[in-house]
């Protein structure tokens, strides 16, 4: 009897494939959209969860947790909704075209939702009828100009430099984030595990899934026009 094959297994959410809760306990966010004025930077930290530097930010009684901004340190003061600034907090219709932001809200008050990764950067493009479009490197974005955003570029823009040296290295790094690694091909699995396994029979024959076969089960052709070699 056939096993359930890998996308199946981390499905269901078993514990061999299901990340450590520890790893996302920094939630990012943004302040209530009332709050304005002055804010400090407490503490630069680091989440197994997320690919840059977190800074902790106190705005009055409230704290939250938002990407690093490259250059940001701790104690440093830095302002919401006020001038233009390196880790300041302001809306889309404040922030001058052609300035580099992170961190941006889907809708006023969601927190940040968009450009996250480190070294990533959008930049603000043209203002119409109450929406803003940002750039992200081939992509736009247009959102409402109440969003709110964070200037300049995310941190830890290297990270990617510094060869991973081991493949236990690699492992433990994507263990942490509850990610599949490394990724073995169907074909040299057994038959047990996937319908593409075992070795036996070198003429490989294409395979259509069926329609309505289970996402993790759609393996090879699905619901193609044709098949075969035209004549």
């Amino acid at each position: 009897m056939g096993k359930r094959i890998i996308q199946q297994a981390r499905g269901h959410g078993s514990m061999t494939y299901r990340v450590r809760k520890q790893a996302y306990r920094y939630r990012i966010s943004y302040p209530s959209l009332e709050i304005s004025g002055k804010a400090v930077v407490r503490e630069l930290l680091n989440s197994p969860a997320h690919s840059a530097p977190l800074a902790k930010i106190e705005a009055g009684k409230e704290s939250f947790f938002v990407p690093a901004a490259n250059g940001l340190y701790e104690g440093q003061e830095i302002e919401i909704n006020g001038k233009i600034g390196i880790g300041n907090i302001l809306k889309l219709k404040n922030i001058p075209q052609g300035t580099k932001i992170f961190n941006t809200e889907a809708f006023p008050g969601s927190g940040g939702k968009f450009i996250r990764s480190a070294g990533c950067s959008g930049i603000v493009m043209r203002k119409e009828n109450g929406r803003v479009e940002v750039i992200l490197g081939r992509r736009k974005l247009s959102l409402n100009e109440e969003c709110r955003a964070i200037i300049g570029v995310i941190a830890g823009d290297g990270r990617e430099l510094k060869p991973i040296a081991k493949a236990g290295k690699k492992h433990h790094m994507m263990l942490a984030r509850g990610k599949k690694w490394h990724r073995t091909s169907a074909v040299k699995m057994n038959i047990v595990d996937h319908p593409f396994g075992s070795g036996r029979g070198k003429r490989i024959k294409s395979k259509i899934a069926k329609r309505n076969a289970p996402p993790g089960a759609k393996v090879g052709h699905v619901k193609p026009r044709r098949t075969g070699v035209k004549k």
